[in-house]
């Protein structure tokens, strides 16, 4: 398998304070990626740096084959219209690269069994209809790479498992995704290589 991503002595402070430190990881195309840590561990912090929303103090992350900005997939933690549907918020983000069609977030919006015709403002969302926003947003470009930091978090039993065994399709179809949880039962279930988070240090376990 080729490496898409390559993570070689990474290490972030803000300000004085140490959050990642020397990290090193190999990604390879087509796996799902599972990274375990308590919360404030830097998980987030790592996964913002592999989207480039933060960039490293020391160390590099080498990309090759996929383009960060057109092939990745990430979710979200805010970003969405408080006033706004959940068809209406996808259709805005959808519109700053204009290549997702109204019938492909009708599409989208029931594959994470959300209603499309659904006139609820999202800040009338309950918590697990704005997490599965956040995985329509993630998805609905197509993406390469997926990069979910705590996906399942708000969900019911259901929903969880139904998330679950999607990634897993979507993962044989070649998706690779690289994923945070607080749940080992997740990580187990999912991934092919699980690494842990400890005080900014990355261990592959």
């Amino acid at each position: 398998m080729a490496n898409i991503i390559v993570v070689k002595n990474l290490t972030k402070k803000f300000k004085d304070k140490e959050v990642l430190k020397k990290i090193n990881i190999t990604i390879e195309e087509g796996k799902i990626i599972g990274i375990i840590g308590r919360n404030g561990s830097g998980k987030t912090v790592l996964l913002k740096i592999l989207t480039n929303l933060y960039f490293p103090t020391e160390g590099s992350v080498e990309y090759s084959t996929y383009n960060v900005n057109d092939d990745y997939g990430v979710l979200i933690d805010n970003g969405f219209l408080d006033d706004e549907n959940g068809f209406n918020n996808l259709k805005f983000l959808a519109s700053l690269k204009g290549i997702v069609k109204d019938e492909d977030i009708y599409k989208i919006l029931e594959f994470v069994r959300l209603n499309p015709f659904d006139k609820t403002k999202y800040k009338n969302y309950s918590t697990g209809m704005k997490q599965k926003l956040r995985i329509a947003q993630s998805i609905m470009e197509n993406p390469k790479v997926l990069i979910l930091d705590e996906p399942f978090n708000g969900l019911d039993k259901d929903s969880v498992n139904y998330f679950r065994n999607k990634f897993l399709e979507m993962n044989k179809n070649g998706l690779t995704i690289i994923l945070t949880s607080h749940y080992h039962e997740d990580i187990e279930m999912l991934c092919s290589d699980v690494y842990e988070m400890v005080d900014g240090v990355l261990e592959k376990i």
